[in-house]
């Protein structure tokens, strides 16, 4: 099965933000280790390994530049050097982050507009475009099966994702989708108090991550952190 990479912001792996995301998902994707999960006595109840395992699987990360296969001859050395170009052109900033349901889901938000955010997203789309391999089939019939308008449509065929532009949202995933049954507000409680520390001042927005799927069965590696360096 086809290799994938991934462009997404990811807090400095040496921080306290990344420290508390992978250890909330048991799973440190730049060191590649699983992670001893902290209790929450609160959530006792709950199989927090089910709850985690898809964005487990992915790493800490908020997706910039969707899971695509490469083209023929680029590898991990191309992405990397297109992503040190990229971040010598990009200015650090700063973003106040909060935990909050997004659909079903749990994920860290923006609490305001993001405009920083989108145009992060759309340097970062732009960038990584030539490397791309186009969809195959099986790809694209995955993606189409969600239902996508004309926009999605003409997006999933022009950039290989459909969420893209304005469809953008900017998230952070830390649980998968909660059924139907299950209250958010508990689980809220918990994340917000485990991430009080690190979402009390804004978050540094200063590197990308490049992340390497061995196969489609294997999880996500951080495998290239870029600092930005723009000014």
């Amino acid at each position: 099965m086809s290799e994938r990479f991934a462009v997404y912001y990811a807090p400095n792996p040496e921080g306290a933000l990344w420290h508390l995301g992978s250890a909330w998902l048991g799973r440190d994707a730049y060191r590649d280790r699983e992670l001893p999960r902290s209790e929450f006595p609160s959530l006792a109840l709950l199989d927090l390994e089910a709850l985690t395992a898809a964005p487990r699987g992915y790493g800490f990360h908020a997706t910039l530049r969707a899971p695509f296969e490469p083209a023929a001859g680029v590898g991990e050395a191309e992405l990397s050097a297109a992503l040190d170009a990229l971040a010598d052109r990009l200015v650090p900033f700063e973003e106040h982050l909060e935990v909050a349901s997004l659909g079903r889901f749990i994920a860290l938000r923006p609490t305001g507009a993001g405009a920083a955010l989108r145009t992060l997203h759309e340097a970062t789309l732009e960038a990584f475009e030539p490397f791309r391999a186009p969809l195959g089939d099986a790809d694209l019939a995955r993606r189409r099966r969600a239902g996508l308008t004309d926009a999605q449509e003409g997006y999933l065929q022009a950039w290989g994702y459909p969420y893209v532009r304005e469809f953008f949202r900017f998230h952070m995933t830390l649980t998968g989708p909660l059924a139907s049954a299950l209250r958010p507000a508990p689980i809220l409680a918990v994340l917000r108090a485990h991430f009080s520390a690190a979402l009390a001042a804004p978050v540094a927005f200063d590197g990308l991550g490049l992340y390497h799927q061995a196969h489609r069965e294997a999880p996500f590696r951080l495998v290239h952190w870029a600092p930005l360096r723009g000014v």
